[in-house]
């Protein structure tokens, strides 16, 4: 019997364009792919080792003979690419329509409405980078106290605020009203604060970023394993993309490194269920900002902790590795890539070395951990556990 999982979101490592990427203008994009074509002597040997230069498509890794995991990759049935769109399939939601985004900004009713509402005006209703974004209003934003407001080709309302102008609690206030309005038509997925700190010329965004999600519209794994008695721990930004719906311990984090350690600490509480961990660095510090070197050295980064995590499990814990969507820094793009993404999966009960293919959806991961855990009850997704599961 499996009495817990360990699931390790790599958030944005994609392996490669799915068939309809044309559609979302990801041509070419592949994260994981042409990193590896970019950065020399790339060292994931642990990953390797769990099977991920065997899966379909992954190329530039050293062959491994006898990986000690089972492998494969996930095509994405819903719309969309974004955090929530991945993370919600995973959990067993397939979306038909794709949250909505706004490429020339926000209508004027929209912000004209949310200004009354705030009390303030705001500045720039924009398409931007994070990063730019501030080099173009940070010093007005400092010298007036409005917030910025700006989207991307994902959908997001994002309000960037110096911590010094308007504090952390106040922004987070701005959000929730934005939230509020911000459905039917206007349904962004996530709702993002984008606090940051510094002086024009300096800006630096700080780790109290906070995601506003809408609800899930349907019952997740994690509301399945949950009502059935389990804890679910929610390590890094899960929290925030499920709404809070479904999770019974959480912790917060501030880097990649922090969430492996918080995930190592829920591991060895020994508790019944599933730890559901984002890692978020590669695609906020590392794809969006289109640093290749820096995506390659947090891949290393976390490949080097691997063996750490692997020697906390004790015989009834699995640990599974897969990804969200793609952000591939080499692209022109610094947005998200419709791409496949791995899953690895490693246990002591687990069979070593079998390929499970390409799998129709993210949801199997969900069916799969269910099953696993000897629960049921999605309404999408087939799992795999027959295919991996020593019997």
């Amino acid at each position: 019997m499996i009495n817990n999982i360990t699931l390790i979101v790599l958030d944005s490592v994609g392996i490669g364009e799915l068939p309809d990427a044309h559609k979302y203008g990801d041509e070419g994009s592949n994260t994981l792919g042409n990193i590896i074509k970019n950065v020399r002597n790339i060292n994931l040997k642990n990953l390797n080792m769990l099977g991920l230069g065997l899966i379909e498509g992954v190329e530039g890794l050293e062959h491994i003979e006898n990986p000690i995991g089972s492998y494969g990759r996930l095509s994405e049935s819903s719309a969309g690419k974004d955090t929530t769109t991945g993370h919600w399939e995973i959990g067993g939601i397939i979306l038909k329509e794709p949250f909505p985004t706004f490429q020339n900004g926000f209508p004027d009713e929209l912000i004209e409405k949310y200004e009354k509402l705030i009390g303030t005006k705001v500045l720039g209703n924009k398409v931007a980078s994070g990063t730019v974004i501030l080099e173009e209003l940070g010093k007005e934003h400092m010298e007036t106290g409005y917030p910025i407001i700006y989207t991307s080709a994902d959908s997001v309302f994002q309000i960037a605020a110096h911590e010094e102008i308007i504090p952390v609690n106040r922004l987070y206030e701005l959000c929730e009203i934005a939230r509020e309005i911000l459905i039917d038509k206007y349904a962004v997925g996530r709702v993002i604060a984008r606090p940051f700190l510094g002086e024009p010329g300096a800006f630096v965004r700080t780790s109290n970023r906070k995601d506003f999600s809408l609800k899930p519209t349907e019952d997740t794994m994690l509301d399945i394993i949950k009502k059935s008695g389990l804890e679910v721990m929610a390590v890094g930004k899960i929290e925030d993309i499920f709404s809070g719906q479904g999770i019974t311990k959480s912790v917060h984090t501030i880097s990649n490194m922090d969430g492996i350690d918080n995930t190592i600490k829920y591991i060895k509480e020994r508790n019944k269920g599933l730890i559901f961990s984002n890692l978020v660095d590669f695609d906020m510090k590392y794809g969006h900002r289109n640093d290749i070197e820096g995506y390659a050295r947090a891949l290393e980064e976390f490949d080097s902790r691997l063996p750490e995590i692997i020697e906390c499990l004790r015989e009834d814990e699995v640990l599974m590795i897969t990804a969200d969507h793609g952000c591939d820094p080499t692209t022109a793009s610094t947005d998200h890539s419709r791409e496949y993404v791995p899953i690895l999966i490693y246990g002591d009960k687990i069979k070593s070395g079998v390929n499970i293919g390409t799998r129709s959806t993210f949801a199997d991961i969900g069916a799969t951990i269910l099953d696993l855990l000897g629960l049921d009850g999605l309404n999408n997704g087939k799992s795999f556990a027959d295919l991996i599961l020593k019997r």
